[in-house]
């Protein structure tokens, strides 16, 4: 086990240091509840995207694409296709969703759904977000901690604390600014040191080339086309990859807080596009950078024989998910290290930080104050959003101890916990905002309809890509909302008031907005070019 030198630990200390200073300055800005969720909704493009991007890139891409591309059964390049999903997930975000929720000046998206429909469809939708993100939350600490544990040697209890003392302490402080900026920090540290570990696998390997070539051939194959991913055993093909990756993106972007609260936060509807656009063109190379260290670990481990050996046992097995901080220990020179650790903890800040501010901001918003019975102070309504802030750091943490194994790497941890509701979650808002016939108990049928139907696929059929839940969940939903619409009266109240037209993209007022609008357009050309050039280079791998 490595033991952290003196150098190293300086090194941390200042980084950790840099950003309790950077919280405690942009808590001066702070003057009640908006100031903390949305940052009095000044923030611009460039911040935001890179915020938004640094929580994606976390340490759950750090330890799992790696992992899944050089060690996973069925892995390789092939996680790339997901990646195709993304431009043309913010073209659907750009033209039908965030125009809207940002021209309605929300601070959780969970609101609108109370004006389209009733504040049931709200506290449902809201309290399925919470228990979701903070489960997928505690297995982003739990990956961390392991590592912080091999590092540094203290225990994984201590490991968990130490992560969650500084991330909660400066979230409570910095509020959605904080996130944001120190979001770009983090996001600059661990790209620099992901750009340096792949120059020594390189190097290591004799060359670029040379890594490509020893790379098995099997795993260099970056679309796959003879599969599709219904009970055929490969659940990583293209169509599953390509469209139910459309759907985990739209619903993930737009219609979950710990990613929409950073748009809602933007100046206005033009940054707010600006930033999905920026998103969609920058974060293909963020991730193929960490497939590209997957390719050379792949290597290093094949010329090391006794590398796996080395690794951390999980249920008798090599734990591949370390295998990158491994490297990183057997090869960094003192004071590389401490960087290397620092580089972990931005990328687990970078998730954590977001989820608890989102966390609390959905506590506060869709429940604290949606039920207070007296008018509260903006400084009693700060204080209580930052405790909410504390009390979900302190639940994400506590639940780290409860998740280990439910998929083969982390990274595919998390997106499947995420795939059994995100088409539920997206039919409802998309029905909100597309028609005018979805009332309140349709849209909550459908949701639990296509919940349900997503664990019976789990359960009963594994053959079937945990990639189609997105797209299955989503049309399962659609259809029993419209069957039940069909069949079933609205309340009374919903059938005296028909939805307004601000909360309708295809109203007469928001299409003439739409259409005065040309930014939107010719982002969107590009951002399908760009699908289509990324496509061609995919190929060309193959």
């Amino acid at each position: 086990m490595y033991r952290l030198q003196t150098l190293d630990w300086i090194i941390i200390a200042c980084y950790l240091a840099g950003l309790m200073l950077l919280a405690a300055y942009l808590s001066r800005g702070q003057f009640n509840r908006e100031d903390y969720y949305v940052g009095g909704r000044k923030l611009t493009r460039w911040p935001i995207a890179i915020s938004i991007m640094a929580t994606q890139c976390s340490t759950n891409s750090i330890l799992g694409a790696p992992a899944f591309v050089a060690f996973a059964a069925g892995g390789g390049l092939v996680w790339l296709q997901y990646e195709l999903a993304v431009p043309i997930a913010m073209v659907a975000l750009m033209i039908i969703f965030m125009p809207l929720l940002r021209d309605l000046r929300l601070v959780t998206v969970y609101e609108y759904l109370e004006r389209r429909f009733d504040i049931r469809t709200r506290l449902i939708l809201s309290g399925v977000f919470m228990f979701v993100r903070a489960f997928a939350t505690a297995v982003t600490v739990y990956s961390i901690a392991i590592v912080i544990d091999l590092i540094t040697g203290l225990g994984f209890t201590w490991s968990v604390i130490l992560l969650g003392l500084f991330t909660v302490l400066y979230d409570v402080l910095g509020g959605i600014k904080g996130v944001i900026y120190s979001d770009v920090v983090q996001m600059s540290i661990l790209l620099l040191m992901l750009v340096f570990v792949a120059y020594m696998l390189a190097d290591q390997g004799g060359g670029i080339l040379q890594v490509w070539q020893t790379f098995p051939e099997a795993r260099r194959t970056a679309v796959d086309f003879t599969h599709h991913g219904f009970g055929d055993g490969h659940s990583f093909a293209f169509w599953p990859m390509l469209l139910g990756g459309f759907f985990l993106y739209v619903s993930y972007y737009g219609c979950d807080q710990s990613q929409a609260q950073r748009v809602l936060s933007a100046h206005s509807v033009e940054e707010a596009n600006q930033a999905l656009f920026l998103n969609g063109l920058l974060r293909f190379p963020v991730v193929a950078l960490y497939c590209f260290v997957g390719v050379g670990m792949g290597v290093y481990a094949a010329n090391q024989a006794d590398f796996l050996s080395t690794l951390p046992q999980n249920n008798g097995q090599a734990n591949v998910n370390l295998a990158v901080p491994v490297y990183m220990i057997q090869q960094l020179p003192v004071g590389l290290v401490g960087l290397a650790l620092v580089a972990l903890f931005a990328a687990a800040m970078s998730s954590l930080d977001s989820v608890l501010n989102s966390l609390s901001a959905s506590t506060m918003e869709d429940f604290v104050g949606r039920f207070k019975k007296t008018r509260w102070t903006d400084t009693a309504e700060l204080f209580t959003s930052r405790v909410l802030t504390l009390f979900w750091g302190s639940v994400t943490l506590t639940l780290a101890f409860f998740v280990d194994d439910i998929a083969p790497t982390v990274l595919e941890t998390i997106n499947k916990i995420g795939s059994l509701i995100n088409g539920p979650v997206l039919a409802v808002f998309t029905l909100g905002v597309l028609t005018r016939w979805c009332h309140s108990l349709a849209a909550i049928a459908g949701l639990l309809c296509g919940f349900l139907f997503n664990i019976y696929l789990w359960l009963g059929h594994p053959g079937i890509s945990w990639l189609w839940w997105n797209l299955i969940g989503f049309a399962v939903a659609v259809l029993v909302a419209a069957l039940v619409s069909a069949v079933c009266s609205p309340t009374a109240e919903e059938a005296l008031s028909e939805p307004d037209d601000d909360l309708l993209l295809w109203s007469l007022p928001r299409l003439r907005q739409l259409l005065s609008q040309t930014a939107w357009k010719s982002m969107s050309f590009i951002l399908l070019g760009w699908f289509l050039v990324l496509l061609v280079v995919l190929m060309c791998l193959n």
